[in-house]
């Protein structure tokens, strides 16, 4: 990959649109895995982790997943997804993050040489600009191996470096049950920002 031993790097992941573009390549993120990935890569100053929870449930289930993440070296964003229904009558729960992801790293920018962010979505086009301004390389990774791709065209032509999921899959695979794997669709659809109301995730698709 295209990194400095010497940069301090920065890593900032939309939960719900890397876990959805590692399940369309059909594997799970092994996220201790992941850090140590790109800890060997240069000066890892710290790894964000961005999710919407749905809070008026007894039980989450990716709250395990989160205390995991929490307790081994991410720092956790997280927030209240909102519920509304849309035009014809479908419940839908809403979570989006980029407002959260975005202003973290502005905020990180003076303390960071590489940005690596975790997200297919457009949205982050003016973001990636900004901290380039700032002198800041962008790494954005996501996935075209997908149809229709994940990664918005205007994000992979704004980064520095686009790095397709694939190639990390051999680095970042969950191998067996060891590690959690990511949140599931009960946090967010394609893109990380509504879905329709279909129940709760299983928690084996979420936990060793």
């Amino acid at each position: 990959m295209f990194f400095y031993e010497d940069e301090r790097l920065g890593l900032f992941i939309d939960g719900a649109n890397l876990y959805m573009a590692a399940k369309n390549l059909g594997f799970d993120i092994d996220y201790k895995r992941l850090l140590e990935e790109f800890s060997q890569e240069a000066r890892l100053v710290r790894a964000f982790y961005y999710t919407a929870l749905a809070e008026d449930q007894e039980y989450s289930p990716i709250r395990p997943l989160i205390d995991w993440l929490d307790y081994n070296g991410f720092t956790m964003i997280t927030k209240p997804t909102k519920e509304f229904t849309d035009a014809s009558g479908r419940r839908k729960v809403k979570g989006n993050m980029d407002i959260e992801l975005a202003v973290d790293a502005m905020e990180m920018a003076e303390h960071l040489d590489h940005v690596v962010l975790f997200s297919g979505d457009g949205d982050f086009r003016r973001l990636v600009e900004a901290l380039q301004r700032k002198g800041i390389r962008v790494s954005v990774v996501s996935t075209m191996r997908t149809s229709p791709p994940m990664i918005a065209d205007e994000l992979r032509r704004q980064a520095d470096t686009f790095i397709d999921l694939v190639t990390l899959r051999p680095r970042i695979e969950r191998q067996g049950r060891n590690h959690p794997a990511g949140p599931g669709p009960g946090n967010a659809g394609n893109g990380g920002n509504t879905r329709e109301e279909t129940g709760n995730p299983e928690l084996d698709d979420l936990l060793p």
